[in-house]
């Protein structure tokens, strides 16, 4: 019986599933969460559950207009639980990374 509902397929991923999520390792993230704040953080780790590690993390609460967020509230480190997990965005380094990891501009 599983506590967080099913795992996420990462029990035996296959080599070219692990080395996409290798290269993800210290990128900037942000994760839009199921209560709708967001956390934006340094992605160090994740389990077959799906939960997330974000390094030097903020958290953004749930805001009307995309623009007027207000001030982030710094976490440090944090867990964020694969069953809370709405969307996941990889903040691109250069224009050639932002095709790599978004469907659309």
């Amino acid at each position: 019986m599983e506590e967080n509902g099913p795992p996420c397929n990462l029990e035996a991923p296959s080599s070219s599933s692990r080395q996409k999520l290798e290269g993800l390792l210290n990128k900037n993230m942000r994760i839009r969460m199921t209560d709708g704040r967001t956390l934006v953080g340094l992605f160090l780790c994740t389990d077959r559950d799906c939960n997330v590690i974000l390094g030097s993390a903020q958290e953004f609460l749930k805001s009307s207009d995309m623009f007027s967020q207000g001030e982030p509230r710094v976490l440090g480190l944090a867990m964020i639980p694969g069953h809370h997990v709405v969307s996941i965005e990889v903040e691109a380094d250069t224009l050639a990374d932002a095709g790599c990891f978004r469907g659309s501009h």
